[in-house]
């Protein structure tokens, strides 16, 4: 006879439909196929940035390819007669206008490190330009997102072609491809044969067209296709916005007043007291300052400032989780939040203003670098966040703070292009070299932007601070894609190749 089998024993079995995925809840897609417009704007986007964009440097080709992808996207936006959710039309247009500032940067400025910077946040306008959140997670994900739409958007823009091709009497999208590869080819043939038979001809179309190679046509279809992707992904989040990060604030709160109170109060206190010995060292003389700590001013400049940095970084996040779990149903405690969090913002401005104190002796005893100006440029950004921070304090909510936050850290880097910070840098420290207090060694490695500058020292440390940059200038001649008016200028005063000879061009710290 058989033994009975034990129910407990069974796996259950899961009746009715499956549960739904993230996507499917927070990010559903909402059309099947991409439309005409999408289509031609990713190939319009595309061979204006396969034809303009110089990877290796900035460029004017950069804010030409911007351009392109922008007005590109532009046009899907009003073609398509859809929002991207919550981001009004004035406030894309405000994104699009600060993404296409940050890529002109390339245009003006030859710092390969400031041009970095300002991609990547030209990036994030974008992402915010299409995205639709209004909370921190939602900004934070909305960089994310772009990426990943980038990928969903591969078989809506599959199917779209296919819609396309199939529709009665719709223009042929593949054939108009393949007549402007036509015409490309045919530029190509008879711009050669043109040029090998005119030697003035050949100089007008060599500064137009880049050398032809295998690495070259490489280029131009990696950057192609990356340009391509991002307008995809940009247009399929506006034909389907994600809510992803943009949830309920999760009401009730979790704590009660004391069980916040008591730690935040502790660290206000300690603040206070931080800031006590703070104050005198701001306005007090080094002479004090070293007396009471028994160091001198710059090594006690260069031993605090970055756990102050840290110090005011982990202060918005305690801040973030303090406003997320205290509660605020009654009036007490949101004026006794407000209190505390307020005085725990005015702290942290001086602690601001400490770290940059600081900065300014250490830079006073050893010189500006590109990552001092940067710092500075950082904290002062930090100071102007708590500000924002106080004035949010003042309303009931601040769903504006996370992107006035990021709109702050742009004006910033333009804040940064303006300044020049290269040749800012090479401007304190030229008039240290004659009291020997410069490291020569470390002008040579600053860009073509500081060339005016460093064409004032004194014989033998001019030719050690130009020669890396007349090196780089004669090996890799610009083009009209990496025109870039800080290369411009630096060859009028380094025509020709600069060898360092008869000067001790050495790192000397």
């Amino acid at each position: 006879m058989p033994r009975p089998v034990n129910p407990a024993l069974i796996s259950p079995v899961l009746l009715g439909p499956p549960q739904p995925t993230l996507f499917q809840r927070r990010w559903p897609q909402r059309s099947a196929a991409a439309e005409r417009p999408v289509l031609i704007g990713g190939i319009v986007t595309a061979v204006i940035a396969a034809a303009s964009v110089p990877v290796d440097r900035p460029g004017i080709g950069w804010p030409t390819a911007g351009l392109g992808l922008l007005v590109s996207l532009a046009v899907v936006l009003v073609r398509s007669g859809r929002g991207a959710g919550r981001t009004t039309p004035a406030e894309a247009t405000i994104w699009s206008v600060a993404a296409l500032a940050l890529l002109s940067v390339g245009a003006f400025r030859a710092a390969g490190w400031l041009f970095v910077l300002c991609l990547l946040a030209a990036f994030g306008c974008v992402a915010l330009a299409v995205g639709r959140g209004r909370r921190v997670p939602a900004v934070l994900t909305a960089v994310v997102n772009l990426p990943i739409a980038g990928f969903r958007s591969l078989p809506w823009v599959r199917w779209g072609f296919v819609r396309q091709r199939h529709a009665d009497g719709a223009d042929n999208l593949i054939r108009l491809t393949l007549s402007i590869g036509l015409g490309a080819v045919l530029l190509v043939v008879f711009g050669a044969l043109f040029a090998s038979a005119d030697a003035a001809f050949d100089r007008v179309v060599s500064g137009i067209l880049p050398d032809f190679s295998a690495a070259t046509v490489v280029r131009w279809v990696l950057v192609a296709v990356v340009a391509a992707w991002l307008l995809f992904g940009a247009a399929y989040l506006v034909d389907s916005p994600s809510s992803i990060g943009d949830g309920p604030a999760g009401e009730p709160r979790t704590v009660r007043r004391i069980e916040w109170l008591v730690p935040v109060g502790a660290l206000l206190l300690m603040f206070v007291l931080f800031v006590g010995i703070q104050l005198t060292v701001l306005f007090g003389d080094r002479d004090y300052v070293m007396r009471t700590v028994g160091l001198t001013f710059a090594e006690y400049a260069r031993k605090g400032f970055w756990q102050l940095l840290v110090v005011t970084l982990l202060t918005l996040v305690v801040m973030a989780v303090t406003v997320r779990k205290a509660p605020r149903a009654k009036t007490a405690d949101r004026v006794l939040l407000r209190a505390v969090l307020g005085l725990l913002a005015v702290c942290s401005l001086v602690i601001v203003a400490s770290a940059l104190r600081r900065m300014d002796v250490y830079q006073d005893a050893y010189g500006f670098t590109r990552l001092r100006v940067l710092v500075y440029a950082f904290e002062l950004w930090l100071g102007a966040l708590f500000v924002l921070v106080l004035i949010a304090g003042l309303g009931r909510r601040a769903t504006w703070l996370p992107r006035v936050a990021v709109a702050l850290w742009v004006v910033t880097l333009l804040g940064l292009a303006v300044l020049n910070p290269d040749r800012f840098i090479a401007a304190r420290n030229v008039d240290r070299v004659n009291a020997h207090n410069a490291d020569v060694w470390y002008l040579r490695t600053l860009s073509a932007d500081a060339a005016p500058e460093l064409d004032r020292l004194p014989p033998g440390a001019r030719e050690c601070a130009l020669s890396d940059i007349s090196a780089d200038l004669a090996e890799s001649p610009d083009d009209w894609r990496g025109w870039n008016l800080g290369r411009s200028q630096a060859r009028q005063i380094v025509p020709e190749r600069v060898q360092a000879t008869g000067y001790p061009c050495y790192r000397r710290y």
